[in-house]
């Protein structure tokens, strides 16, 4: 599948394999063609390589592609299934191996894997690879041990480059490479080679429809409102992020968020409804040019229903033009005759007591979607050219942005659009109550609220008519959409896709073909026409195998997406004695159009900000680490304030020897264990029972993010992990860990009460520390704080060993501080007693072994041991008086009687 490399393809492979370094492509330019004919060359036993940061379908992809090509010592997966006994036997056998991060830092520090035998690594994703991530922790390990091995590293998302200060360079000095190689889709070897073999391209520049403009204006406008308030509110943020061709593009919930995250906390409800209603708008603007008007009347419809909740809306839909856009939606699916709308609210609230609203009948409309209509066309001519063709039948792709688009694609093209939107509307509008159907239309002619709360009973009797198979789905409340991370998840709450793609009783089969992806509708099969989504595969490869497996001479790009228009154009150069011919459909004058642009515009501007960032960078020739002149290797770096100078006879400094912390094996998931090893901790994993570091052998650490500590506050798991810590090691801490781009805080200052209650975070670790007093908690901004604060602990502390740390179980012996908490119970009792406080519990301990003693003490003794006249008055009166409490009937049975 993958085939012979293109000219600028080999280019690229020879320009990466003669010299260590980055290798930065267009998007869809076919990076995984270069990855894979890496791995070709290195999958023979006499090499071992490592293959970093990629996902288990690509794994099982890129392994599939060379076992196609004949390839025997094929690539391996080691994962926590692979026995540690077992993984050097594995890592001596050589070839291509995918190996977890966790498991492979673990290995290299334990010297499990044979470092110096590393042939080199090969770095998948690579503008992932910042300071703190794991993947930078293997590097710099492979690197301190193995000085002759090579990096080389991929990555097609150039824009990724584009945000803060010196971000490539940042990224090649955690690489340790020196080479930057760019390769844009205008570079000119890559442009002679595909315009050379360049498709056939039949741009169809679809019209929007009024209705269709009208509502794309109203949101335009709404969301421009909405920017300005937000600005207006916070006129800290930039307003060159804020502008409304970037609210267009894909990246702006992040880059909003990114601003916002950090003073989330201290935002207003008018700043956080305004960023909701902006994801909202955005919904809308898919919604508009994805699908048809009845899906999208449906969510404009549950936005509708949701009018309990706009307390903490910023009020977009009492809007002029949020007006204009639900008139314009309803006016693409129905209309109501001059005649009925002119009917006087005394009227129409008598007729519903007696009249079920079906009196009021809607014209349909039903608007089709311009882009069907331009589909029909494609086909058509398609279908024409293949019965004029000599030749064989072309086969037909059809590429669409996700699982419903495709789902409707196939229906229309089967049964019409008049069948489908006759469909879509008895589901849904069709099945509304009667009570949501009177308040559309009173909404739609101005009525009062008055006759809006009157007529709303009873069901429509064409209703039951139309579809009496489907079930109704309620529609998705506003605090429901607004809470999800993914647009997809909202889309799939509004209409339910098991039910648009199910088939009435006596329709034909769904046409299954074997093809290597699940995720394809078929729809011919001579000439074979195939629908797949561009999105939302579980696969990441299954449009390239169903591109490959069908070899289409025509492909019609229903949705437009640059990485595919890219693959396409690599596809047909690879090929270039079969024809191609693509049809791209897009809406005119739309935001679908200008996001497609903004894309495109946006790809080039961080290609030439990388372009003069390269030339005028400066690499320190010892980058690539071959030697010990590397900073970025250096390990045990004194702080500048350091005083302390230990020199041997003649001056020469004394080395120092390194510390030691114990860390579990589940903390590798994490970036700690890697920042610690930069300032110089050597690392020992270790199975841990008992908590997550051992800092020395007096002191272990439990550390728990944010999440995780309000989890374990509520399971109680927290409670059980400090009552360990406190038996077992004289100095148990508890580091809570905050993440360093959100508020350096337990909740919010509105959430804060004038009353304790068991239920906040704050009251609860408040009860955690009263039962432990010997627990200390430390506060933490950032990991690189803890690492930080871990070394000031164990300043001129001794150090912990491994052995000692994981032989401790619930079996080991408490230490002598905690052998009062060996029985909690009666320690609780004690420590509840009148009198008796955490400074002198400890003294009526040693003098009284059980509290049966206690009670044998005289309050003398009490005095002395307590050391307070007053306290021990308190607690011998409280363990001697009589309860004084009448239970005149148990004493009127031993009455006598005189």
């Amino acid at each position: 599948m993958a085939g012979p490399l293109l000219e600028f393809e080999t280019e690229m492979f020879l320009g990466l394999f003669d010299c260590d370094g980055l290798l930065v492509a267009a998007e869809g330019m076919g990076i995984d063609r270069i990855l894979l004919h890496f791995m070709r060359v290195y999958s023979e036993p006499g090499s071992l390589v490592l293959l970093l940061n990629t996902s288990t379908p690509e794994q099982e992809y890129f392994t599939e592609q060379l076992r196609l090509e004949d390839v025997t010592h094929l690539p391996r997966t080691v994962t926590s299934d692979v026995q540690s006994t077992e993984r050097y036997n594995v890592y001596t056998e050589g070839g291509v191996l995918f190996v977890t991060s966790r498991i492979l830092v673990v290995d290299l520090l334990t010297d499990r894997i044979p470092a110096h035998l590393i042939t080199g690594i090969l770095v998948y994703r690579a503008h992932k690879i910042i300071d703190s991530c794991q993947e930078a922790f293997i590097l710099r390990l492979f690197r301190q041990k193995n000085k002759t091995g090579f990096i080389k590293a991929f990555t097609d998302k150039a824009s990724a480059f584009s945000s803060g200060f010196c971000q490539v360079e940042r990224v090649m000095r955690n690489l340790f490479v020196k080479k930057l190689y760019l390769w844009p889709r205008f570079q000119v070897s890559v442009n002679t080679v595909l315009e050379r073999h360049k498709p056939e391209v039949v741009e169809l520049h679809v019209s929007l429809t009024p209705a269709m403009r009208a509502i794309q204006s109203s949101i335009l406008d709404i969301m421009g409102a909405c920017l300005k308030e937000l600005k207006r509110y916070n006129p800290t943020l930039e307003a060159e992020d804020l502008s409304l061709e970037n609210t267009l593009g894909n990246a702006f919930e992040k880059t909003i968020r990114h601003y916002l995250d950090p003073l989330w906390h201290q935002l207003g409800a008018k700043t956080k409804a305004l960023v909701q209603d902006l994801k909202l708008q955005r919904l809308l603007l898919l919604y508009l040019t994805q699908y048809d008007c009845i899906t999208f009347l449906n969510l404009l419809e549950s936005l509708r229903s949701s009018q309990k909740i706009f307390g903490s809306n910023s009020g977009w839909l009492f809007l002029d033009s949020s007006t204009s856009m639900f008139v314009n939606a309803r006016a693409r699916v129905y209309r109501i005759p001059e005649n009925k709308k002119k009917i006087k609210v005394g009227t129409e609230a008598e007729k519903q007591k007696s009249t079920p609203a079906s009196e009021v009948k809607r014209e349909l409309v039903l608007e089709k979607s311009p882009k069907w209509e331009a589909l029909t066309e494609v086909l058509e001519e398609i279908a024409k050219e293949n019965n004029s063709s000599q030749i064989a039948a072309g086969r037909t792709l059809i590429c669409a942005s996700d699982d419903r688009t495709c789902a409707q694609l196939q229906q229309y093209i089967r049964h019409g659009s008049e069948w489908l939107l006759n469909r879509l509307y008895a589901r849904t509008v069709g099945k509304r109550d009667s009570a949501v159907a009177a308040a559309i239309e009173l909404d739609t002619n101005r009525m009062s609220k008055a006759c809006h709360k009157k007529g709303t009973k009873g069901k429509e009797p064409m209703q039951k008519k139309q579809s009496k198979k489907c079930k109704s789905r309620p529609s998705l409340t506003l605090t429901q959409m607004v809470g999800k991370k993914e647009e997809d998840e909202a889309m799939g709450s509004i209409l339910d896709e098991d039910e648009l793609m199910e088939e009435d009783d006596g329709e034909e089969e769904p046409l299954k073909l074997d093809l290597p992806s699940d995720a394809y509708y078929g729809v011919l099969k001579e000439p074979l026409t195939v629908i797949h989504p561009l999105k939302g595969c579980t696969d990441p490869y299954s449009l390239t195998r169903v591109l490959h497996e069908v070899e289409p001479a025509f492909v019609v790009l229903y949705d437009a997406e640059l990485s595919f228009v890219r693959q396409l154009e690599v596809y047909k150069a690879s090929r270039p004695g079969k024809p191609l011919r693509v049809y791209f459909l897009i809406y005119g004058g739309s935001t679908e159009e200008q996001k497609y642009l903004t894309t495109l515009s946006k790809e080039k501007r961080a290609f030439e900000h990388l372009i003069r960032e390269k030339a005028t960078m400066v690499i320190p020739e010892e980058r690539e680490g071959r030697e010990d002149t590397n900073l970025d290797l250096a390990r045990n770096l004194e702080p500048a304030n350091a005083t302390t100078n230990t020199l041997k006879a003649g001056g020469q400094q004394q080395p120092k020897e390194p510390s030691r912390v114990i860390v579990d094996m589940r903390e590798f998931r994490c970036e700690l264990p890697s920042l610690l090893h930069r300032r110089g901790l050597d690392i020992e994993p270790v199975t841990l029972e008992v908590g997550d570091y051992i800092l020395t052998p007096d002191t272990c650490v439990e550390r728990k993010s944010i999440s995780d500590l309000i989890g374990s506050l509520q399971s109680g798991r927290l409670y059980t992990q400090c009552l360990s810590m406190t038996r077992y090691y004289r100095k148990p801490v508890l580091l809570i860990e905050f993440d360093p781009a959100k508020p350096f805080s337990l909740m919010a200052r509105s959430d804060f009460r004038n009353e304790i209650s068991s239920n906040d975070i704050s009251s609860k670790l408040t009860l955690l520390t009263l039962h432990f007093p010997r627990l200390r908690i430390l506060w933490c901004p950032s990991p690189h704080a803890t690492a930080d604060l871990f070394l000031d602990l164990k300043q001129g502390r001794p150090e912990p060993s491994a052995s000692a740390a994981q032989a401790v179980t619930a079996e080991s012996d408490t230490v002598a501080e905690s052998a009062d908490l060996y029985n909690p119970g009666p320690y609780d009792f004690l420590m509840k007693m009148p009198g008796v406080n955490t400074k002198n519990y400890r003294a009526l301990i040693k003098n009284a072994d059980s509290l049966a003693d206690l009670v044998k003490l005289s309050q003398d003794k009490l005095t002395d041991i307590l050391g307070n006249a007053s306290n021990a008055k308190l607690l011998y009166e409280f363990l001697h008086n009589v309860a004084d409490v009448q239970a005149p009937v148990q004493k009127n049975k031993h009455v006598k009687i005189p």
